[in-house]
């Protein structure tokens, strides 16, 4: 393996890591905070790609697409927190299991329904759609560049947002005890209808910017929910650089994997988790 080849892997796992982190920071939000183990997160990905994808062709624009995509998934995260989720907020973790495992369902069927079962894809915008040459016969997509630049600056603002603003203040105090947000005048239902719609959010639009790179698919939050579940447990839950941190992981083993062990990759992304749990049973950052 020359150096060359070598940046390109590092390259792809650190945009898949950040990718991943998009995700992984909703989830670990929406279940450090409100308790809840929401198995239907990978299905808002899947929204957001399939959005990403029919706004693209009724407006002709991906970036117009990913704009509009926004808001549309975090009101359908609003208005599912608000009229299912909410109910589950005191009851067994196992009543959350099902009804967000039925919401899995409920989309999957949903878009085979509206868009199909086909696999669709989306094509790469023309100004973007151009690679940066490593060597004579290796070069690098602009798209996925710039594709780890948005997630890394989404993710400076995350984290400036959930330390220094009063809103963040509020969203580590509900994931501390909520009982005490409430006591103190804070409209803690309102609080937890946000979080979920952003992390909704957040998901879906990972979904829609990475449809260029990715096929659009019934089902294809599937795989994603169950790495951003490993990026959650490896970083800790409810830590938002935890979610960070151990996407990153993630991301580069993934990638290692598939090119070293090809038959074996899923194992190092397990083997990742095992070696971190080992170490720190409850996370990096619990």
């Amino acid at each position: 393996m020359d150096f060359w080849f070598f940046l390109i892997q590092v390259l792809n796992g650190v945009q898949y890591g950040l990718l991943l982190f998009l995700v992984a920071s909703g989830l670990t939000l929406i279940f450090g905070i409100m308790g809840i183990i929401n198995l239907a997160h990978g299905a808002f990905y899947m929204l957001g790609a399939y959005l990403a994808y029919w706004l693209a062709r009724t407006t002709g624009s991906l970036t117009a697409a990913v704009v509009l995509s926004l808001p549309i998934s975090a009101a359908i995260g609003y208005v599912i927190e608000a009229l299912l989720v909410r109910t589950l907020y005191r009851r067994d973790h196992l009543d959350q299991v099902l009804l967000t495992y039925g919401l899995i369902l409920i989309f999957n069927e949903a878009t085979r329904m509206i868009w199909g079962a086909d696999v669709h894809g989306v094509t790469v915008p023309a100004a973007l759609n151009w690679s940066i040459r490593l060597t004579d016969t290796l070069s690098y997509p602009v798209y996925r560049l710039m594709l780890s630049g948005v997630c890394a600056v989404l993710a400076v603002a995350m984290y400036l947002v959930i330390t220094r603003t009063r809103f963040g203040m509020w969203v580590r105090a509900g994931a501390s005890n909520r009982d005490m947000v409430a006591a103190l005048g804070i409209n803690v239902k309102l609080l937890f209808g946000v979080v979920f719609a952003l992390g909704a959010a957040l998901a879906g639009l990972a979904g829609a910017i990475s449809t260029p790179i990715t096929s659009v698919a019934p089902g294809m939050g599937d795989s994603v929910l169950i790495l951003c579940f490993v990026v959650v447990v490896i970083g800790g839950v409810g830590s938002i650089k935890g979610a960070f941190l151990g996407a990153m992981l993630i991301g580069l083993a993934d990638t290692f994997g598939k090119v070293f062990v090809p038959d074996f990759a899923s194992f190092t992304v397990y083997g990742v988790m095992a070696a971190v749990l080992l170490w720190k049973p409850r996370g990096l950052f619990a």
